[in-house]
């Protein structure tokens, strides 16, 4: 089982990032990790930081890293084919226990572990590379931190 989400990573080359919703100019770098291991399996291509997560994730390539293993995904890839959170329909009070039991993994999806310490990087926290540079320095950190934890 395999997890995927995006992430801002603040950048000074106006080529390839745009203002976003942190009102700097960033990319949005797609991860995908393996649910079990942490390991980081597929970094998409840098794009730019305005890009939803659904629209980052097909043109990031990491779709076709993902081969046909089950995806989990935030809310935010609703469309691509990823297991996502449920959510409550117009009228329901509340989620059925197995919605509920599903959600909690959700919760403790270990993607953001991976972001936080994929970002503890200074060159992550403010990447003044330029063109490529972005997604080479985030394949880099992604072979770091999986050495890391395979020690």
């Amino acid at each position: 089982m395999l997890i995927v989400d995006g992430t801002l990573v603040p950048t000074r080359d106006r080529t390839i990032a745009v203002s976003s919703k942190n009102y700097r100019y960033s990319t949005n770098q797609q991860v995908v990790i393996d649910a079990n291991s942490r390991l980081v399996v597929a970094v998409g291509l840098p794009l730019p930081g305005n890009r939803n997560d659904c629209r980052a994730f097909a043109e990031s390539g990491d779709d076709r890293a993902c081969w046909d293993a089950p995806v989990l995904a935030d809310g935010g890839n609703q469309g691509t084919g990823a297991l996502i959170p449920h959510r409550r329909r117009r009228g329901q009070e509340h989620l059925t226990p197995e919605q509920e039991a599903d959600n909690a993994v959700h919760r403790r999806a270990r993607v953001g572990h991976v972001f936080s310490q994929m970002k503890n990087w200074k060159i992550l926290r403010d990447c003044r590379l330029r063109g490529a540079g972005v997604h080479h320095a985030m394949l880099g950190v992604a072979r770091l931190h999986d050495l890391a934890l395979s020690r």
